[in-house]
């Protein structure tokens, strides 16, 4: 969501979206959806074509000044290393090493309760239930009508022109995975009476797989959990990719041990480069496991199925390792945690550990594909409405045909405003 995480607030690159176009969604080009990036944010750092000034989101940057130790020895790794220099992440042509651009200004994530919803809850059109779930959509025919809600224990139905699933890449899936909206075969096997056959429900899963890169640091050196951890990122083009930044490293000042593993968020075990493959080959699936609204569907990554995904990020692996091994780090580094150098030592031992090791950005999207009723997988078209239905329609991260090349979190708030426009338009 747009209240936890990171705090990122990048945008992807033009080629992402024009790729949509390419796909069959002409409405969503580069060109087409820079307006609604721009309308979204306030960017205190940087006032020209590419940015707004006048949003209800507020992104900003660290100054130099501002730099932790960690920060400013990658920054000099990277540099040293050749990698070109950006004063700002989110214009369109911006490589190499720059400062993270943060929607939290102040420290305060600025979320889209804040930025958005705040501003709205005066109006008289607008009721919001808080503690609901809902339990399925409604329908007469093909056309959705309504929904069924729970809330305290007790269930009741909602009704309206049109319902509009905004509950995310896991969320809005499998809502139309429990309503009957979906695989034929998946939904016969959970034995849900089918509304409506539409094979792309679920599938097409991306993500950003992710590695990290972690170093001890010397007795002495000060890591403070309440600091920024990440300051400063490495976005750049794998060798052999035509996909122009498809690789992004994020320093991380403090590192705490997973908490998958027992890990406390604010226990270090010193220095981090995260890694990320900012755009994989690899898609995985969400399938039901229940009939029960409140059992968590199952969700596949398949991280790393495409070769092409683990070339790229072993020689990521090799490159971060090689950047703690420079100058910079000499009063920082005691010693590299993970991975191991029995890890490196070869294409197959770290293949072995970049399989074990891989986890999730929290960049889902993909599992409601926007694209033309020609395509079999998509579950929308351009402008939101579910294919073959009437009166619902999606819009989150799961429209995404392909995962972009950045943090999911500005893209989603630019979906929300393109899609705002259609129905705008449509019900004036």
């Amino acid at each position: 969501s747009s209240a936890i995480n990171g705090q990122m607030f990048l945008r992807g690159i033009p080629e992402d979206f024009d790729s949509w176009a390419s796909w069959g969604n002409d409405k969503w080009s580069y060109e087409k959806l820079l307006p609604s990036m721009r309308l979204l944010e306030t960017d205190t750092d940087f006032s020209d074509d590419f940015h707004g000034t006048n949003g209800p989101i507020i992104a900003r940057r660290f100054k130099t000044e501002e730099w932790l130790p960690a920060q400013k020895a990658f920054y000099e790794a990277c540099t040293a290393e050749g990698y070109t220099e950006s004063s700002d992440l989110n214009n369109p042509d911006s490589s190499g090493i720059s400062p993270i651009p943060f929607n939290n200004p102040q420290g305060i994530r600025w979320s889209t309760n804040i930025g958005y919803l705040g501003m709205s809850r005066h109006r008289l059109n607008l009721t919001i239930r808080a503690n609901c779930m809902t339990r399925k959509i409604l329908f007469e025919g093909k056309r959705a009508v309504g929904l069924e809600v729970e809330s305290g224990g007790e269930r009741f139905s909602v009704f309206g022109k049109e319902i509009i699933l905004s509950a995310g890449p896991i969320g809005s899936p499998h809502l139309l995975l429990l309503s009957g909206v979906g695989p034929q075969r998946h939904l016969d096997e959970m034995g849900i009476p089918v509304v409506h056959q539409l094979p792309g429900v679920g599938q097409n899963l991306r993500d950003h797989p992710l590695l990290y890169v972690t170093w001890k640091t010397k007795d002495g050196f000060k890591l403070d959990g309440l600091a920024p951890r990440s300051q400063l990122v490495l976005r750049y083009t794998a060798e052999g990719s035509d996909l122009r930044n498809d690789m992004i490293f994020i320093m991380t000042s403090f590192a705490p041990e997973r908490v998958n593993r027992g890990g406390d968020r604010m226990a270090a075990l010193g220095i981090r480069i995260q890694i990320s493959l900012y755009l994989a080959a690899s898609a995985g699936e969400l399938k039901l496991t229940s009939t029960d609204p409140n059992v968590q569907p199952f969700l596949n990554y398949n991280y790393l199925d495409d070769p092409f995904d683990r070339q790229r990020l072993r020689d990521a692996v090799r490159k971060a390792v090689d950047l703690g091994n420079h100058a910079s780090f000499s009063e920082i580094i005691e010693d590299r945690i993970e991975p191991l150098d029995s890890d490196l030592e070869s294409d197959h031992t770290l293949d072995e550990w970049m399989l074990r090791e891989v986890t999730t950005a929290h960049h889902i999207s993909g599992t409601c594909k926007m694209g033309p009723a020609s395509d079999s997988m998509a579950v929308i078209d351009q402008e939101g409405n579910v294919h073959g239905m009437e009166g619902l329609r999606v819009i989150d991260a799961s429209i995404m045909p392909d995962c972009v090349r950045a943090n999911t979190n500005v893209t989603t708030m630019m979906i929300g405003e393109r899609m705002s426009e259609f129905i705008k338009s449509e019900w004036q």
